[in-house]
């Protein structure tokens, strides 16, 4: 069965905005494939062009999808109203700094920044110079995180798996950073209280820096979730589940898939698969479950759908710079709460 695809709310086509993607790796050529899409369905886009550090790259990128190649940020000011910021993280301010500046909105891929003060001080230039600034939290726009934004009552805990196969991309940061940083994200955003305490383990497999991880929160209002993230696993799991009053959630990222169980008291029809436990407790609660209407659609097109939408409606972005910073700042500390523990157990 062919799955349902999202409505496409077309910009408008008085003013072209006109768009590029600095940096064209792994994620950069996927922003300036998904750019040229929605380019070509709809009238008030247009896909202008690449940067990169690499001419011969950008040139190649620039030829698949019918734009331009730039050698340098700068050559951007007067060319385009919007761009995606995907040069390794270190180098986000320096870019996104050059951007905002020529007068040009940002997205700027997650983690936001290498640190704090670099992350304020994008904050900062943001303000100042009045621009449309999102962070790149992919998995905000994915169909089942959506859908599931709309159960969320009270989650006391979270069970989340993020692991993935090995590839030499992105190990200019850690795991927490690389991968986990969604997920942090994602139960930041779902709990909305402050992180009471962090306790964290991990270790370096097959790169320098922190390859598999595993992380326990506590929340001020009583939460707890539990973490963990490899990529150096031998499948790809991406799942998180949480329990609630009266509810049990599975959420699958990879198939925009979401399972709810629902407990109640009464004498209803017993749910698929519960006809033994109906018989061991005739008067006992009922599970009840559900799956929410989730509208499939690439997470990306959402995103930077999203992204140009605010820029068009010069309006809030969907997940805004002060968000990426909140997860940066929790991603930092479990960083430093497993250098701690590293050195407690002298490795």
């Amino acid at each position: 069965m062919a799955r349902p695809s999202a409505t496409i709310t077309f910009l408008s086509p008085e003013k072209k905005t006109r768009v590029a993607v600095v940096g064209v790796g792994a994620f950069g050529r996927n922003h300036a494939r998904v750019y040229h899409e929605i380019a070509q369905q709809d009238p008030g886009v247009e896909f202008v062009g690449v940067v990169d550090a690499n001419l011969a790259r950008a040139k190649d990128i620039a030829r698949q999808f019918g734009a331009q190649a730039f050698a340098s940020v700068s050559q951007l000011k007067g060319v385009v109203d919007a761009a995606t910021v995907a040069v390794p993280t270190v180098h986000h301010l320096e870019v996104a700094q050059q951007l905002m500046r020529d007068g040009i909105d940002v997205l700027v891929e997650k983690p936001i920044a290498p640190s704090l003060p670099e992350a304020d001080e994008l904050i900062k230039l943001a303000r100042q110079h009045q621009r449309v600034a999102q962070a790149g939290h992919l998995e905000r726009f994915n169909p089942a995180v959506r859908a599931t934004t709309k159960l969320i009552t009270k989650p006391m805990f979270f069970e989340v798996h993020r692991l993935s196969v090995f590839t030499p991309r992105s190990l200019d940061v850690d795991v927490v950073l690389d991968l986990m940083i969604h997920d942090l994200d994602i139960v930041l955003s779902f709990v909305d209280s402050p992180v009471k305490e962090v306790r964290a383990v991990g270790l370096p497999i097959l790169s320098d820096k922190v390859d598999i991880a595993n992380v326990r929160m506590e929340f001020d209002s009583g939460c707890v979730a539990n973490f963990t993230a490899s990529r150096v696993s031998t499948e790809r799991i991406r799942k998180l589940r949480f329990f609630q009053p009266h509810q049990y959630v599975s959420l699958d990222y990879t198939r925009q898939d979401v399972v709810v169980f629902t407990v109640s008291d009464g004498q209803a029809a017993a749910a698929p698969g519960l006809a033994e436990l109906d018989a061991a407790h005739p008067s006992g609660p009922e599970i009840r479950p559900f799956k929410p209407e989730v509208t499939h659609e690439e997470p990306l097109h959402a995103e930077l759908r999203a992204f140009l939408s605010a820029v068009q409606g010069r309006s809030k972005p969907a997940v805004t710079l002060e968000e990426g910073r909140r997860a940066l700042s929790v991603a930092l500390d479990i960083l430093e709460t497993i250098r701690v523990h590293t050195r407690k157990i002298g490795m």
